[in-house]
């Protein structure tokens, strides 16, 4: 089949509300949020969906849909993002998370790898008081105050280097990101790759926080409160690289095998918290198992967190980390106890 993929970047410059948009005209803001990232193929979407969103955006239907454009990702070593939710060089990435649940710390840890690889960091200084921020300052190349100052010196850089860009949500309110991105984008520079946070924590309880995107990373409260980091959710982070033939087949493979794997053992965890191990089925308790080394081997130590954990960073190759979670998936790793795959990088 032709690759397909909504053109995200048009959709958030023409329909900057897109969340109230989409439901004056019928649609689910779930719906476009999920066709955006690709966890909806454009191909198995309704014809009326697809004739109603070129509508809001004013073009046609060719504009809307971009074909066999192969989109990039961009490779972190942590395993979480890498596996479930790859990030889109060039997109844009919105973090939803309540305070508490680590966003600013994998921002961080992002934005420190990707400095070793070559990258400039960016961030656009949160509207408010938000002391926090200080703790990622020594990862920042360059602090902006205004929208206007970081154009300008992003236009200046051009395509010389890669950027990753962190801006607040209110800036996405008031319309400032939309506004660069379609700036830059009428001066051909390509190389920016935008990551959205929300240091109120209302982003969980809107529809589609960011307008539409390229990489969402959805924080789960229950990993967070068992201290299980970072609390990115397997089962509903996603990314449009997972669609068409954005990604290798066998990680594809891998991944809905661990997506599959990861909401059974939810299902069964719930049980095991009201009437004990001892309850399931003998069917079951393998997948339980599993399930719990796998949530286990999710974790990772982060490099800048080594101050205060004692642990050093570790960073797992997409390729060593794909094989690991196939020997959990195929049951190579049920002798092991869960605490040998906790905050470890590749399995030894």
């Amino acid at each position: 089949m032709e690759d397909l993929r909504l053109n995200v970047a048009l959709l958030r410059r023409r329909v900057p509300n897109l969340t109230r948009a989409a439901k004056s005209v019928g649609l689910r803001p779930a719906t476009v949020s999920n066709l955006s990232t690709g966890k909806i193929p454009v191909g198995r979407a309704e014809v009326r969906t697809l004739v109603a969103l070129a509508s809001l955006a004013e073009c046609s239907l060719d504009e809307l849909i971009i074909r066999g454009e192969k989109v990039e990702m961009i490779e972190t070593g942590i395993k979480a993002l890498d596996l479930f939710a790859p990030l889109t060089k060039s997109g844009t990435i919105g973090l939803v998370a309540r305070p508490g649940m680590g966003q600013l710390v994998i921002l961080a840890e992002v934005f420190h790898r990707l400095k070793q690889q070559g990258y400039q960091t960016i961030l656009l200084e949160p509207e408010g008081k938000h002391p926090e921020v200080d703790d990622i300052s020594a990862y920042i190349d360059h602090t902006f105050h205004s929208i206007e100052e970081a154009y300008e010196y992003i236009a200046k850089l051009s395509n010389k280097t890669e950027i990753v860009f962190a801006a607040d949500r209110s800036h996405v309110l008031k319309g400032d990101i939309q506004n660069l991105q379609e700036r830059l984008q009428n001066i051909g520079v390509d190389s920016v790759t935008t990551f959205l946070v929300d240091l109120k924590g209302e982003v969980v309880d809107e529809d589609l926080p960011y307008g539409p995107l390229e990489t969402l990373l959805q924080f789960d409260a229950d990993l967070a409160a068992r201290h299980l980091f970072p609390a990115v959710n397997p089962i509903y982070s996603t990314s449009s690289i997972l669609e068409g033939a954005h990604l290798d087949q066998t990680h594809l493979t891998i991944q809905q095998r661990a997506q599959k794997l990861l909401r059974r053992y939810r299902e069964l965890r719930a049980i095991v918290n009201v009437k004990g191990i001892d309850s399931l089925p003998e069917t079951e308790a393998p997948l339980y198992k599993r399930g719990e080394l796998l949530e286990a081997y999710l974790t990772q130590p982060f490099y800048v967190a080594e101050a205060f954990t004692g642990q050093k960073g570790e960073t797992v190759p997409l390729t060593d980390a794909l094989v690991d979670v196939r020997k959990i998936l195929d049951g190579v790793n049920d002798a092991k106890e869960v605490k040998e795959l906790s905050y470890v990088g590749k399995i030894q």
